[in-house]
């Protein structure tokens, strides 16, 4: 072979290696990034191309599917009651993707998820339609209803867990939305998805408020520091008075910290504090007891830190590095102070579980198309905030605060109710309408099957009747009651 030719053939070598190189480097290296790259529309397609496995509720799905024509994607996701569920489902969209549930077990419902892979290999042998895997959930149906019927046309939420297991029984938001709305890709799914869009809707309805979005919690904090309290042993029995003025200047200030309204707080012991909801005993309480001791309290009820139930909560907030002063407003709720409807419901559960937190789960299992298990959640434990002995000590005084304090709404009959309300500033210098909340669990001979939480941001309502008692404690009254009836 002339030298001509010889250079030509080892050029043309070169290019097939390098041809092959590159054909095998997009195989197997770029494979996984190609095929989910966002840009992919075949990805898209294929998550489509069957219908999608349903989350399911005490037996029953609350999702569907239906065919499209028109388009080459050939399902389309359909909901049960969506408005009630979306905080729950999140949504499923041709043309917007996935969030909540519908997003982090997304690969499962779909049937991609490589815990399928046995499921798959026997369909393709038999020649079945790919199918997907199924989402079973703690939720509890009536204790969902009551919530999201409760709320009405408030804007707030409501977040239940049982206290037991941390197994979520209940997760309302309003106003909510119907995901089946803008499941499609047609130009009335873009409508109905503009008309949603934060930008173009000042109510966020796509918001999960019980879960994103986090509210100064008032007086229900006053339970994470009677909880430090009792821990740190800076008090020891409810039932002492508790050396604190009618009026508290907080510390290095010449502000003075007073209460709503004539109440009896001058020296009241813990048990009273609580039933009257003294902010002057509780800001002293947190300021005397210093900004680490306080902190360590809130952390292990989950403060400042992120949840996944699997779906993402966001952090609940007890500020660092404060001055005394700020930790006295801290304490009872108040400065940077802020929480999610689930940090309450956390705060209740563990103090109605003997001062044990449980981590919040709201899957209960992963089942395949065949109805086998692939995954089962087990219950686990997250933290202790308080021993038994002062968990039972804030029973106490919870369960005194509905008997005969501000909780009275949330009575019912046979049953031990526990109960803290809070109404909490909001606006710069509390010029809007206040948060109504109420925390909240009920118990029985057998435990506490439900803890609760309640916020409500209500608008149409008189200033003067925004309070967790009256607007936030019939609701987790009717929560409670759905757990208890089941």
């Amino acid at each position: 072979m002339n030298k001509p030719l010889r250079r030509v053939a080892v050029f043309c070598g070169l290019l097939i290696l390098a041809l092959l190189a590159r054909v095998n480097y997009v195989q197997f290296i770029q494979a996984d990034q190609l095929q989910n790259d966002k840009n992919n529309r075949r990805v898209a397609i294929n998550q489509f191309a069957q219908p999608r496995g349903d989350i399911i509720v005490d037996g029953h799905a609350i999702t569907g599917h239906t065919t499209t024509t028109g388009s080459d994607f050939k399902y389309k996701r359909t909901y049960v009651d969506g408005p009630m569920w979306a905080p729950v489902t999140g949504y499923a969209s041709q043309a917007y993707g996935t969030t909540f549930l519908e997003g982090v077990e997304d690969k499962f419902l779909t049937g991609n998820d490589d815990r399928l892979f046995f499921n798959r290999t026997i369909d393709l042998l038999t020649g079945k339609q790919k199918q997907g895997g199924n989402v079973v959930t703690t939720l509890n149906a009536k204790a969902q209803e009551a919530a999201f019927k409760g709320l009405g046309n408030k804007k707030g939420a409501v977040a239940a867990i049982d206290p037991r297991t941390g197994a979520i029984l209940a997760m309302a938001s309003t106003p909510s939305y119907d995901p089946s709305s803008f499941a499609g890709n047609s130009t009335t799914d873009e409508k109905n998805w503009v008309g949603l869009d934060k930008k173009n809707n000042t109510d966020d309805p796509m918001l999960n408020r019980a879960l994103r979005q986090t509210y100064p919690p008032g007086s229900t904090f006053k339970l994470v520091t009677a909880a430090a309290a009792l821990e740190s042993g800076k008090v020891t029995d409810i039932n002492a008075p508790t050396q604190s003025p009618q009026k508290y200047t907080l510390p290095n200030t010449r502000t003075q910290l007073i209460n709503e309204g004539n109440i009896p707080c001058q020296n009241a012991t813990l048990v009273d504090a609580l039933r009257y909801s003294c902010n002057t005993v509780f800001g002293k309480l947190g300021a005397e007891m210093g900004e680490k001791t306080m902190l360590d309290e809130a952390e292990k009820f989950g403060f400042n830190n992120e949840q996944f139930v699997p779906v993402r909560a966001s952090a609940s907030n007890f500020d660092k590095n404060m001055t005394p002063d700020d930790v006295a407003l801290s304490s009872i709720g108040q400065f940077d102070t802020a929480a999610t409807p689930l940090q309450m419901a956390m705060v209740a559960s563990a103090i109605a579980n003997n001062g044990t937190l449980m981590q919040p789960y709201e899957v209960d299992k992963l089942v395949a198309p065949n109805l086998s298990t692939i995954a089962q959640t087990s219950p686990k434990k997250l933290s202790q905030p308080l021993s038994a002995q002062n968990a039972q000590k804030l029973q106490q005084m919870m369960e005194k605060v509905v008997k005969s304090g501000t909780g009275t709404k949330a009575q019912i009959s046979g049953v031990r109710v526990g109960g803290k309300t809070g109404t909490a500033q909001h606006g710069v210098n509390n010029d809007q309408k206040p948060y109504a909340w109420f925390v909240s669990y009920a118990m029985t001979d057998q435990g506490s099957p439900v803890a609760v939480a309640v916020v409500v941001e209500d608008g149409s309502a008189n200033r003067d009747d925004i309070t967790g008692g009256g607007l936030a404690a019939p609701i987790a009254k009717s929560v409670m009651e759905a757990v208890l009836n089941k």
